[in-house]
C-alpha cells in the first residue's frame, strides 16, 4: 500500500510508461511528410512501451481503425482542404476533447498540426491543467503567397505564435528554424531532428528496367523531383534547372514522382518529361535510387524528409541552402547548394553536377550515403520521448496518469488496487 501517490520524479529516465494524447489532421495511409513523421513517431512511443490516444479527423466513410494494447483511435470530424485533395481540416472539437479525457486522462497532450482541432486540443489541455507540447511543421504564413493570399501572411504570422506559445514546449526539426522562430517571438523551442528507413532507402534499390522504362540507357542522367506537386515547391525552377543541363547533356531525363494541383498543368506546358504520380514504399525507393541528380529548390520547407531519402538512396542534391539541406549538404561533397533564393546559382549548380566527371559523380553519391548514417529513427525516437518526459519533470506537481500509475519505480507492475 502507497504512502502518497506516484510522482513523475520517482521515475528513473527512460522507464515512465506514459498514456499520450497526440492530436493531428493528418496521418497515414495520407501521404505527405507531417504524416509519415507522426506514423514513426507514433510507432517508436508505443515501441517503448508507451501507450498513445490518437485524435485526428475521419479519413473516409469507411475510416475504422483497429485498437490495440498501446493504442487508440479518436476520430472527429473534418473538412476538405481546398487544393489539398485527401486531407482535411478537424473541426473544433473542445468538448469532446475535455469530456474524453476527464474520462481518460492522459498525462500529457501533444498537437502535431495547428488547424481548429489542435486549437481545441491546447484549449481543452488547459482546462483540465494538462501538459501539452506542439509540433511546428508547416510554414503556412509563407505558403499564403502562393496561393494568392498574401495579403494573409501576417495574421497568419500572429496566429502561429500564439498558437505555439500557448503550449509548454515547440518542437521544430532544425536549429535554423529554433532561432527563427525565436527571434519572432516564439518562446520555449526545441529541435527534434528527423529520421530515414535506411533499410527501405538505400543504392540497392537501383533498377535498370525502371531506367529503361524512362528511356535512359546505361550512363546516361537521370534528374528527379520527389514531393507535392504544388505552388510552393517551386516546381518551375526544376523545369528551368534541368532544361539549362540538358543543353550541355541532350539524353538526360526529367522524372517527376508525386502528385498534386500543378501536376496537370505541368504535364500540359512539358508533356516531354515523365510524371510517374505518387508512389510510396519500396516502389517510391527504387524510383528515388533509379536517378542519379535530385534537385529540391523549395523554400516553404521547415525541413525537408525528400532530403534526407535522397541521400540515403545515393543521389547528388542540389538544393537551397535552406532547412534540412542546410544542415544535411555539405556543398562539394555530398551534393551542391545555391543561396536561399539564388536562382541562377541553382542553375548553375544543377548544370556543374550534370557536366561532373563520373568519378566525381561516384564519390558524391558514396559520400552522400554515408553523410546520413547518424539519421536512424531509432535516436529520433529517444529524443522525443526524453522531450516528453522532460516536459512532464519541469511542470510543477506534475505526476503520471493511469498507466504510469500501475508501474513501479523500477518499471514493474504493481498490485492491483
Amino acid at each position: 500500500m502507497r504512502e502518497r501517490p506516484l510522482l513523475i520524479e520517482d521515475y528513473p529516465a527512460g522507464k515512465l510508461p506514459l498514456r499520450i494524447a497526440l492530436v493531428t489532421e493528418t496521418y497515414p495511409p495520407e501521404i505527405n511528410g507531417v504524416a509519415m513523421t507522426l506514423g514513426r513517431m507514433v510507432e517508436g512511443l508505443r515501441q517503448r512501451g508507451h501507450f498513445v490516444q490518437l485524435v485526428r479527423p475521419r479519413q473516409s466513410a469507411g475510416d475504422a481503425p483497429v485498437a490495440t494494447d498501446t493504442l487508440e483511435h479518436e476520430l472527429t470530424g473534418g473538412l476538405p482542404i481546398p487544393s489539398y485533395p485527401g486531407l482535411k481540416m478537424g473541426l473544433p472539437a473542445k468538448r469532446l476533447l475535455a469530456r474524453l479525457w476527464r474520462e481518460r486522462r492522459p498525462d500529457l497532450v501533444h498537437v502535431a498540426t495547428e488547424g481548429p482541432l489542435g486549437w481545441s486540443a491546447i484549449a481543452a489541455a488547459h482546462l483540465l491543467k494538462l501538459p501539452v507540447s506542439s509540433d511546428f511543421h508547416t510554414k503556412f504564413d509563407h505558403y499564403s503567397r502562393h496561393y494568392g493570399f498574401a495579403w494573409l501572411k501576417r495574421p497568419i504570422t500572429a496566429y502561429l505564435r500564439k498558437f505555439h506559445n500557448s503550449t509548454d514546449l515547440s518542437l521544430v526539426p532544425t536549429e535554423a528554424l529554433r532561432q527563427e522562430l525565436m527571434s519572432q517571438g516564439y518562446r520555449r523551442v526545441e529541435v527534434l531532428a528527423r529520421g530515414v528507413d535506411r533499410q527501405l532507402y538505400h543504392p540497392g534499390r537501383r533498377s535498370r528496367d525502371l531506367r529503361t522504362s524512362w528511356g535512359l540507357a546505361e550512363g546516361e542522367l537521370a534528374v528527379i523531383n520527389v514531393g507535392r506537386m504544388a505552388a510552393e515547391k517551386n516546381l518551375s525552377l526544376v523545369v528551368s534547372a534541368f532544361d539549362a543541363l540538358r543543353a550541355r547533356v541532350p539524353r538526360a531525363r526529367l522524372i517527376f514522382v508525386g502528385d498534386g494541383p500543378e501536376r496537370t498543368r505541368l504535364q500540359q506546358a512539358h508533356p516531354e518529361h515523365i510524371y510517374c504520380g505518387m508512389r510510396s514504399g519500396e516502389d517510391l525507393a527504387r524510383h528515388y535510387a533509379s536517378a542519379d541528380l535530385f534537385l529540391f529548390p523549395s523554400l516553404t520547407e521547415t525541413f525537408g524528409n525528400v532530403t534526407l531519402e535522397a541521400l540515403a538512396s545515393g543521389l547528388c542534391v542540389v538544393a537551397y541552402r535552406h532547412a534540412a539541406a542546410a544542415e544535411l549538404i555539405r556543398d562539394g561533397d555530398n551534393g551542391l547548394l545555391a543561396e536561399a533564393g539564388d536562382e541562377s546559382g541553382f542553375l548553375a549548380a544543377a548544370v556543374a553536377l550534370a557536366c561532373a566527371e563520373p568519378e566525381t559523380l561516384a564519390r558524391m553519391k558514396c559520400r552522400a550515403v554515408m553523410s546520413i548514417a547518424g539519421h536512424d529513427w531509432e535516436r529520433i525516437h529517444e529524443d522525443f520521448e526524453r522531450i516528453l518526459e522532460q516536459t512532464l519533470r519541469t511542470r510543477p506537481g506534475a505526476s503520471p496518469g493511469a498507466v504510469a500509475e500501475s508501474f513501479a519505480p523500477d518499471g514493474s507492475a504493481l498490485e492491483p488496487r
